[in-house]
């Protein structure tokens, strides 16, 4: 069950932050999956057996509560989640924290930093994926017996959009904890002075696939100006908001707000959300350049 989080500086803004279950990721090597995939199931038993499963809605879990849990989540239980609004999750997973905290520490330095970032995107995009992949039934032959079986289905990959340069860093176990994946580079540059972004890469396709599940991998959403930019351009190649999720290791209220008007029903994951951008527009207290501690330069 997701439990509503309260948040202080939102009350002008129209999005619901959301806190969402955790559970500990079981990380595999992804680079032999397909050719295991295809060699586990081959191609004449998917054109057999054509049993994929579109994405579903987020399922509701059993918890094995006491008597005063139960009357305390009764208390607290809200209506249903409009589909129109936006929804920000800050996962409460402890490892999570960790990350950020290191993350936050001015002392840490470059490789630990960057280690970090990339760690703290493995779990956030561990959470996002979470009944949102397509899947595929199947029975194989385990040592014992005959099992069935659902795996990640390899000829649906998700695209993944990192904008350059930090999203570079938080991106990068992508391709560990998503079995089938598409990289598609997006880089911007922000004026110091009007904080407006100017792209100077763009390596998105003229067309993306129907049905398309993209994560946007943005680690500091602090004014909202390139990550608007960036959906935009994803708009315009057919993706529908309901078909992206957007991965930040912080957010700011600018940002939630500015995505909140334009994208409705978008869902972010965030590491947490800070009160403040400053008047250069950094997070306070935020981490700091998230680029230039990601890569020393």
């Amino acid at each position: 069950m997701m439990a509503s989080t309260s948040y202080p500086s939102s009350s002008s803004i129209h999005f619901t932050c959301l806190r969402c279950p955790s559970g500990s990721p079981c990380i595999s090597s992804a680079s032999p999956f397909l050719k295991f995939f295809n060699s586990t199931i081959p191609g004449p038993y998917l054109k057999k057996h054509p049993q994929i499963l579109s994405s579903k809605p987020p399922r509701r879990r059993s918890f094995v509560t006491s008597s005063s849990t139960r009357a305390q989540m009764a208390a607290t239980e809200e209506k249903p989640i409009s589909q129109d609004r936006m929804l920000v999750f800050v996962p409460p997973h402890p490892l999570i924290k960790h990350w950020v905290s290191v993350l936050r520490n001015e002392q840490t330095p470059c490789p630990i930093f960057r280690n970090a970032m990339a760690e703290l995107g493995r779990l956030l995009m561990y959470e996002a994926s979470r009944d949102w992949l397509p899947t595929i039934m199947g029975e194989i032959q385990s040592p014992m017996g005959v099992a069935s079986v659902e795996f990640i289905d390899p000829r649906e990959p998700v695209m993944v959009v990192p904008i350059l340069r930090a999203g570079l860093a938080l991106a990068e176990h992508a391709s560990s904890i998503l079995p089938a994946t598409k990289t598609y580079h997006l880089g911007f540059s922000r004026d110091e002075e009007t904080l407006q972004p100017t792209i100077y890469l763009n390596k998105l396709p003229d067309k993306f696939p129907e049905e398309s599940r993209v994560l946007v991998v943005d680690p500091m959403l602090a004014t909202g100006g390139t990550i608007v930019a960036a959906l935009n351009l994803l708009k315009e190649r057919g993706i529908d908001y309901n078909q992206i999720k957007v991965i930040s290791a912080v957010a700011a209220p600018p940002a939630l707000q500015k995505l909140s008007e334009n994208f409705p029903g978008l869902h972010v994951y965030t590491g947490i959300i800070d009160p403040t951008v400053n008047d250069k527009g950094f997070i306070i207290p935020g981490l700091g350049d998230a680029g230039d501690r990601s890569f020393g330069t």
